[in-house]
């Protein structure tokens, strides 16, 4: 089979996916995914002050997850899937920052011309800057886990009204209207994972890289416990307690999959739901 032909047909499709998200949830004019060369800086300037606070209806905002979560793990999978046979180094460690020493990150400041000027994060202006932009999300490459044990969240309107009869009366409940549909709630962590999954459609290699170097280093863990565990060493290092993710895949169906294909991205992620446990089950060694 060839890989790579199968993995750039299914990439193909979900950017037409996420296409269509993007001009379903009308956030083609707030969220500038990839800003082409000549634009206006003050095009740009409101685009990125949109990024703060926007806004979808309920409805909408909870159409887009529905096809939102699928095109998603759809993504995760065929980067698992690129990255069948790919051998990595992985770099020599950091050393840890020195006692004492305050850590300088630079920020980048733009005039409003299009120049930017780097600041450090001490000066007056940095860091407020750095604040006030929401913070970049990465497509993740793990499945979130389910919790089947996680105690359901309190009803809103569970208030102890304790009354003595003839001395009190009870204090009215406040009433609260149930969520309607047309109701205007947040969507800017909406918008940051549409632009992450463009990111990392647009980039699968470097995504592919990623996910070897993560099978690396749960190689290298797992290779350093039993080392210690033959050598019947006591002391523990100290993430040995850490709980590590040594599968990348939910156990069952894919997060957003159906049993009724209702739109094209549930094929796309089948598809690619197959790519990715056959490349996991059958590593490419050559």
């Amino acid at each position: 089979m060839d890989w790579n032909a199968a993995i750039e047909k299914h990439r193909e499709a979900l950017k037409h996916i996420l296409a269509t998200l993007v001009a379903m949830a009308g956030l083609g004019g707030q969220f500038t995914f990839f800003p082409q060369e000549g634009a206006s800086p003050g095009g740009l300037a409101q685009a990125e002050k949109n990024k703060l606070s926007p806004a979808l209806p309920r409805h909408l905002r909870l159409a887009v997850l529905r096809l939102l979560r699928p095109a998603e793990s759809a993504a995760r999978r065929l980067i698992i899937a690129l990255a069948r046979g790919l051998v990595v180094t992985l770099p020599p460690p950091r050393k840890a920052p020195q006692a004492g020493k305050t850590r300088i990150v630079p920020t980048i400041l733009s005039n409003g011309v299009g120049t930017g000027i780097a600041m450090p994060s001490a000066a007056p202006g940095g860091s407020s800057s750095a604040r006030a932009m929401p913070r970049a999300l990465s497509l993740p490459l793990f499945d979130p886990l389910q919790h089947p044990f996680r105690p359901r969240p309190p009803k809103q309107n569970g208030v102890p009204r304790i009354s003595l009869p003839g001395f009190t009366e009870p204090f009215p409940v406040a009433d609260r209207r149930p969520p309607a549909p047309n109701d205007a709630v947040d969507a800017g962590r909406l918008g940051r994972r549409l632009e992450a999954l463009g990111r990392a459609l647009d980039d699968l290699p470097r995504q592919a890289l990623r996910f070897a170097r993560w099978r690396v280093r749960r190689d290298a863990v797992g290779a350093r416990d039993r080392g210690r565990e033959a050598a019947g060493a006591q002391n523990k290092p100290r993430d040995a307690d850490r709980i590590r993710r040594l599968w990348p895949l939910r156990m069952g169906r894919p997060p957003g999959s159906r049993r009724r294909p209702s739109h094209e991205v549930h094929d796309v992620l089948t598809a690619a739901h197959g790519l990715a446990f056959w490349a996991l089950e059958h590593p490419d060694t050559s």
